[in-house]
């Protein structure tokens, strides 16, 4: 029960701070200031991210569901502060820093193994009816009767 708490807790937080980016999403937008800056990429990533934050809200009722989407959250986090380490360790190397700081990478990195940890066990799939081999490798006959 205490890890079914604080999987909704976690899901909540995550889901609230993904879907806190549409304010930040809509105000660059329309401010043509991405396209002076070629920052075109970010706001499309704060979209992605928005709306990732709906659905693990949504999920917080059955997070079994929804094991793939959080799943999804998880290793797309991972993904994403692994790029940012590579990144900013590619401009470091060429004596240049990055606006971010390792604080965002960690945070970030945070983030997705938190979503690892509260992710619900892979249920049992239900039973199938078994056929045997025979019924499956024989041939039928053709009901036409051609």
């Amino acid at each position: 029960m205490k890890r079914e708490r604080v999987s909704h807790v976690v899901l909540v937080l995550v889901g609230l701070l993904y879907l806190g980016w549409t304010y930040p999403l809509l105000s660059s937008l329309f401010d043509p200031s991405w396209l002076q800056t070629h920052q075109d990429a970010f706001p499309m990533f704060m979209s992605v991210n928005a709306v990732l934050g709906v659905f693990l809200l949504l999920a917080v009722k059955e997070p079994a569901r929804h094991r793939s989407l959080i799943a999804f959250a998880a290793w797309s986090t991972l993904a994403h502060a692994s790029t940012m380490l590579v990144m900013s360790a590619e401009a470091w190397s060429h004596g240049m820093h990055r606006k971010d700081s390792p604080q965002d990478i960690v945070i970030i990195g945070a983030i997705g193994l938190l979503l690892l940890a509260v992710l619900p066990a892979k249920q049992a799939a239900p039973a199938r009816a078994e056929r045997s081999l025979s019924a499956l490798t024989s041939v039928q006959p053709n009901p036409a009767g051609t």
